[in-house]
């Protein structure tokens, strides 16, 4: 038999809402450039303590090397995550209005189409009353 809200006990935990939402970290390009100061200054055996007490991964460091000799500081900034897109919007936009072309296209060869043959067959009734009238 379970307990009256008054017998519960006031201590209950509440979780934290900060701890509760986990966000991506954001590095400052100072404090990446700070990092790969240090880690190029390690010695044998030394990185693994430097990327421990930064709470780092490897795989971080390589990108942002990789970042720093392909495109310099200006690189390390970049802020989003994530590829970038392959194509502008305005491209998009031009792929879904072509596609839309040619279904509207398809549609006007189709309907072209019946209209030929309506021809055709309309033609060929005048053909066989024409025939068949003694006039």
């Amino acid at each position: 038999m379970p307990k009256p809200e008054s017998q519960m006990p006031e201590n209950q935990v509440r979780p934290d809402a900060q701890l509760e939402k986990r966000t991506r970290r954001h590095f400052s390009t100072k404090y990446k450039l700070k990092i790969l100061a240090a880690a190029n200054q390690c010695a044998y055996g030394e990185l693994g303590q430097l990327l421990r007490r930064e709470n780092l991964y490897s795989n971080q460091l390589r990108d942002w090397r990789k970042q720093l000799q392909h495109g310099g500081e200006d690189a390390l900034s970049k802020s989003s995550p994530g590829p970038k897109a392959s194509k502008t919007p305005e491209q998009r936009r031009i792929e879904q209005l072509e596609k839309e072309l040619a279904r509207t296209q398809r549609k006007l060869r189709l309907t072209e189409d019946c209209v030929g043959l309506q021809k055709k067959a309309l033609s060929m009734l005048d053909l066989s009353n024409n025939g068949n009238d003694p006039s």
